[in-house]
């Protein structure tokens, strides 16, 4: 078992972020303000963007494979670094679903937060994320 544990090291994954394309990303479709831009940023971005900030376990395997297709899946879903590229319905139905998915508890993933506790959002900060979705919303239009 050891010896399988040591050979599954050689397997490194992408830790390189993709390029952030000016006019894109999801701060020049809506207006983020610093509190909102705050939240995502620990909360959101690490799976959510081409912003991901690659901590220690990434380099152990299998953590590293768990890490990357949570990474690879968050973008799939949603990417605050593309989000400009989305159409107009999918932008709002995305700025729903962050309301829906933090109020209900399941975003940020609770395996994400066993390492990353400051991610955790509180009332207030789901509150403060759903009032600004519901605004940028009915804006995008």
């Amino acid at each position: 078992m050891a010896v399988l544990f040591i050979a599954a090291q050689l397997y490194r994954i992408d830790q390189t972020n993709p390029p952030i394309a000016a006019g894109e990303t999801i701060e020049d479709v809506v207006v983020v303000p610093p509190d909102v831009s705050q939240i995502l940023s620990v909360s959101c971005n690490d799976c959510h963007s081409n912003k991901t900030a690659y901590p220690w376990y990434s380099n152990i395997s299998p953590f590293s494979i768990f890490l990357e297709d949570h990474i690879l899946e968050g973008r799939m879903k949603m990417n605050l670094s593309k989000f400009a590229t989305y159409s107009k319905e999918k932008q709002t139905k995305l700025l729903e679903e962050i309301c829906e998915e933090t109020t209900g508890r399941t975003m940020p993933l609770p395996s994400y937060l066993w390492f990353h506790r400051d991610a955790e959002l509180t009332e207030s900060q789901i509150g403060a994320l759903c009032d600004w979705t519901k605004t940028a919303a009915s804006d995008s239009k």
